[in-house]
C-alpha cells in the first residue's frame, strides 16, 4: 500500500467538495420549490443550470458555481497528487504545498457562496494555482532529472 501524506489533503478536499454539493441542493431545491409553478404540462422539463440563473437568486446559484469549480482544477490535483504518491514524493514539502492548497480551495469556496466578491476570489485561486503548479512543477522534475 502505498503510504503518503499527500492523499490526507486529496481526501479531504475529495470530502469538501461532497459538503458543497450537499450546501449547494440544501439552498437551490427549496428556491426551485418556491418559484411559480408552470402552467403548462412539463414546462419545467429538462430545465439545465443556465435557465435557472434566471430564476433563482444568484446568492443560492453561488454555490452550484463553486460547486463545478471544484470539478475543473481539483482535478489536475487529484492526478499530480496521486502521480507524486505513486512515485515516493508525496510526502515533507509536496505534502505540504497540497495542504495549502486545499485550504485555499476551502476559503475559496466559502467566499464564493457567500460574499463572491470577485478580486479576493480570484486572489484564493490565483494562490491555489500557484500551490497546484509547484506541485506539477516537483512532478516534472522528479520524471525527468
Amino acid at each position: 500500500m502505498i503510504q503518503a501524506d499527500i492523499l490526507k489533503p486529496m481526501a479531504v478536499l475529495a470530502a469538501w467538495t461532497m459538503i458543497m454539493w450537499i450546501w449547494m441542493y440544501a439552498t437551490r431545491i427549496p428556491a426551485i420549490n418556491k418559484l411559480p409553478k408552470p402552467t403548462e404540462p412539463g414546462a419545467d422539463a429538462g430545465w439545465t443550470g443556465a435557465m435557472l440563473e434566471a430564476l433563482i437568486p444568484r446568492e443560492i446559484q453561488w454555490k452550484a458555481h463553486n460547486y463545478n469549480h471544484l470539478h475543473e482544477a481539483p482535478t489536475v490535483f487529484y492526478a499530480v497528487a496521486l502521480a507524486l504518491a505513486i512515485t515516493g514524493q508525496g510526502d515533507g514539502l509536496n505534502a505540504q504545498i497540497a495542504w495549502a492548497y486545499v485550504v485555499l480551495r476551502i476559503v475559496h469556496s466559502i467566499w464564493q457562496s457567500t460574499v463572491n466578491k470577485v478580486m479576493p476570489r480570484f486572489i484564493l485561486f490565483t494562490l491555489s494555482t500557484l500551490c497546484l503548479m509547484a506541485l506539477t512543477l516537483h512532478l516534472l522534475l522528479g520524471q525527468f532529472h
